[in-house]
């Protein structure tokens, strides 16, 4: 073989085996909802509160059996913009937790810290 080809084998071995590595650290990542043990209007007071501080307008809560739908916008900010667009976040019990779903990550941070003080 000449140098060319060892090299090329060698690059595609070193590839292949960074590449299996890699893929156990991907499966391992959050899964899209948090959850969490407190009571469904906790959960609802502390969301409206933390949107409200981010500067989003909370448009409505709306009840669908055991789950609640918070629809929220953002708010022109000061700066005579007009709104955002119409957002949702999804708040479902499930046994004796609160799940969080469809929830922006910033405003899930912020509620994180919040529901555990």
């Amino acid at each position: 073989m000449s140098l060319i080809e060892r090299l090329l084998s060698r690059a595609v071995i070193v590839a292949v085996v960074l590449g299996i590595s890699a893929i156990p650290a991907q499966a391992q990542g959050k899964s899209k909802h948090q959850e969490y043990v407190v009571t469904h209007e906790r959960a609802l007071s502390v969301s409206r509160m933390v949107l409200i501080r981010q500067g989003y307008t909370v448009v409505r809560v709306q009840r669908v059996g055991p789950t609640h739908v918070i629809y929220y916008r953002r708010g022109n900010m000061g700066r005579g913009k007009g709104k955002g667009p119409m957002q949702r976040m999804v708040i479902r019990t499930v046994r004796d937790r609160v799940l969080f779903e469809e929830t922006e990550p910033s405003v899930l941070i912020d509620i994180d810290v919040k529901l555990k003080l």
